[in-house]
Parts: structure tokens; sequence; C-alpha cells
């Protein structure tokens, strides 16, 4: 059987690593160097060639070791590793989520084009579009979960900006509201946006679903994105991201990684081959336990909506048909909806003793917090609002605990709501 023949979830383990190379070592060790040495003078020519793209590769010729801020042992086995989940050509991994975001949107963006980006986002990647890439001379233009890809065409064609897109940025399941994004009619629009001269790429940033849930590259999309510090990662000990993409794309990344010096560090790229073993097993686990979870909570009085893919039914529309055709599991973010604004969201979290009340998720532990107080306080009230990021949101990320533990938190957390509740009626 061929090696290549295995699952990625076996290949977690081995994958791009040589232990004959490395003192017989079953693990990859960490390579903690900032430079390597040449055997000759031709040889360190022939690196910096590869490095700097002076000449294309002799046959199966890859760019050897020269500078931990260009290439590094254990990231590169690291990227070699995440292409298997989504049959990617190559990957890039970056110092954090956001670095990753940043870095792809300076190379293939310049000033005079636009933008458009589905609504609404982690709060960071609305910050860094609105407010930094606006002053870079970069126009961008928003649409919606639920917009059909003829009505954006025609509101773009109006505004006179519709040659000018050079970049279709989308986040599915949306941050924090669920909401589902068609990556296939984007990429229909983003074909129509196109000329000859300039192809509009698509960007899916698919941390909410991981590489395990749904798989971008392989409906069409040109660049698939991570903050890998949330599944990938997966235990709130280290801070990356990465991109995946095919080769031409992820180079022209790397390149550009290289000289703004925002590579994953050696220490970083390691932890994240630990957390890469047990991927599967978390994911799937957490996912358990969120489908049971959300069927208790659409059930409860004090809950007003849920919104949870698992819980998508056909009288949902658009939205179960494109969950039907894009995803492969549910996942573990749920989105709640509580009965009140903010007095009974603060309660609810106040009140709950195993789930931490922390900002970031895909972990192994459960953690819940309010969006419209914490990530994406800095949206304007309006953007708020219409995204449906409202004040008795709470978004919750499913972690590894036992479940029934998990289901009496949050049982007792709600009590805390009702009293809430309660008492503000009575004022």
């Amino acid at each position: 059987m061929s090696y290549q023949k295995f699952k990625p979830e076996s290949l977690m383990m081995s994958y791009g690593h040589h232990a004959a190379q490395s003192q017989g070592a079953v693990k990859v060790p960490v390579y903690q160097t900032s430079t390597f040495s040449f055997q000759s003078a031709e040889e360190g020519k022939s690196y910096f060639e590869l490095a700097y793209g002076l000449r294309e590769p002799n046959g199966n010729e890859a760019p050897g070791m020269i500078y931990s801020r260009l290439n590094n042992p254990d990231l590169d086995i690291l990227e070699q590793r995440l292409c298997l989940w989504d049959k990617a050509e190559e990957a890039a991994v970056f110092s954090s989520g956001m670095a990753a975001i940043s870095t792809i949107m300076f190379e293939f963006l310049e000033p005079g084009d636009v933008l458009l980006y589905s609504s609404p986002l982690y709060g960071g990647s609305i910050h860094f579009i609105t407010s930094v890439l606006v002053k870079m001379g970069i126009e961008v233009a928003e649409f919606r979960a639920g917009e059909q890809p003829e009505d954006i065409l025609c509101r773009l064609k109006a505004e006179g900006r519709a040659e000018r897109v050079a970049m279709v940025y989308i986040e599915t399941p949306a941050n924090p509201t669920n909401a589902l994004i068609d990556i296939e009619a984007m990429n229909l629009l983003a074909e129509e946006l196109s000329v000859p001269e300039r192809h509009v790429r698509v960007v899916v940033d698919n941390t909410y679903m991981g590489p395990l849930w749904q798989h971008p590259l392989a409906l069409g999309a040109d660049l698939v994105l991570y903050s890998a510090t949330k599944f990938l990662g997966g235990h709130s000990d280290l801070i990356a991201g990465a991109v995946l993409g095919n080769k031409e794309l992820i180079q022209r990344v790397k390149t550009m990684r290289t000289f703004l010096g925002n590579m994953a560090t050696p220490w970083t790229s390691w932890l994240l081959m630990r957390s890469l073993e047990t991927l599967k097993l978390r994911m799937e686990q957490q996912c358990h336990n969120a489908q049971r979870i959300a069927r208790f909570l659409a059930s409860h009085p004090m809950v007003e909506q849920v919104n949870y893919l698992g819980l998508l039914t056909e009288a949902d529309g658009e939205q179960y048909d494109i969950y039907q055709r894009q995803c492969i599991a549910p996942g573990s973010m749920i989105s709640v909806y509580l009965r009140g604004g903010e007095k009974e969201a603060f309660a609810f979290l106040n009140g709950l003793k195993l789930l931490k009340m922390a900002v970031s998720l895909g972990s192994t532990e459960s953690l819940a917090q309010h969006p419209a107080t914490m990530t994406h306080a800095g949206l304007p009230n309006g953007m708020m609002e219409e995204a449906g990021v409202t004040e008795n949101l709470v978004r919750l990320s499913i972690g590894v605990e036992n479940t029934d533990d998990l289901l009496s938190d949050l049982e007792q957390a709600l009590d805390k709501v009702v009293v809430a509740s309660e008492e503000a009626v009575a004022l």
C-alpha cells in the first residue's frame, strides 16, 4: 500500500519526517536555530536562487534551509502536513491568524482595487479591512448572507466598482452568527467580475469549520485560511495562522511573508504538529457534544433562538441547502440568542462554572463570550445590529468535556437568566 494512500489522521504522526535523518527520533525535533550552514558556496547560491525565485527547481529539487525567516525544518514539515487535510498543493504558516489575513491582502490587493467581503466577519478582520486597508487606497464593499450574486453584481455595477474588484473574501460560517455563505456561488460571481488581465480571487476563512468539516479549495476557492490558534492548535497555548492554495499563489504569499517576517517560529510549528495528531479526535468529540447541547438550548424557555448548523432543516431554505452541499458536519460553534438583553446575557455568562468566559474558540475547553461587547465591540452599532450581533447574543465554543457536565453547567447558568429576567420585570 502506498504511503500516500493513508488518511490524513494517520499521516499526521510522521508525514514529512525522516527519523534516520534526525538520530532516529520518532518525533520531529525542535530546530531552534536562526541560520543554517551550507556544504559549499555553490550550494548556498543554489538555495538562494530557489528561495528568491530566480530559477525553477530541477525535477524534485526543493529549497534548502537558509535562515528561519525563510524556512525551517519544523515549519516545512508542518506545512506539508497541513496540505493533507485540504488536499492543497502548498501551505504557508504565520505567527497569527491576522498575520495570515493581512499578508494575503497586502500581496493580492493594490491601491484602487475593491475588496468585496461577507458580513459579519471576525472583529479583527473587520477592523483591518475597514480601518487599515482603506488608508492604503483600497476600497471595500460588503454583502450579507442571503444576498444573491446577481444582486451583488448589480450593486457593484451601479456604483461603478465592478471592474475594480480584485478579491472576494468570505468567512463561512460567519463569526459569530453561523450564517453560511455559498462558496460555489461566490466563485461564479468572481468569474463574472474577472477580466482577462485580472482574475478575481476567492479567499475563504475556514476557521469555524476547521479542515475536517469543510473544504473550500475543493469547492473552487483560490485560497483557504485559518486562525491556527483555534482548532488546529486546539489547546489555547499558541498563536498561529495558515494559508493554503496552489503552488503559484502560496509562493507569492511566502515571498511576502519573508519580507514581513511574520512566519511561525520553530517552537510554534512543533506545537502545531503535536496538535494535528489529535485534530480529528478532538473535532469529532467537540461536534458530538455540540449537537446535544444545541438541541438542549433550543428547547429551553429562556432561549429565543439557536444558530447551529446541526439544527438547520428544509424549512431554513437556502441556508439548509448550502449546509448540505458545503459542509460535512455541523461543527462545534453555537450562537445563542437569550430572551432579554445585555443584562440577561451577562447573568448567563457570570453563572457559568465549567465553561470558561474567554474569546477564543476551537480548544479542548468549552468557552463562552459576548460578541457585542467583546470580539465585535469595535463594529459601529448599525453594522452590528444588521449583522445579527445583538445584546442578547452569546457565542459558545464547545470543547471535549463530558457532555452531561456541560449540560448541567449550562442549565444552572440559564437559571440565572430566569432570575435576571424576573428582576427586570419587577423594575
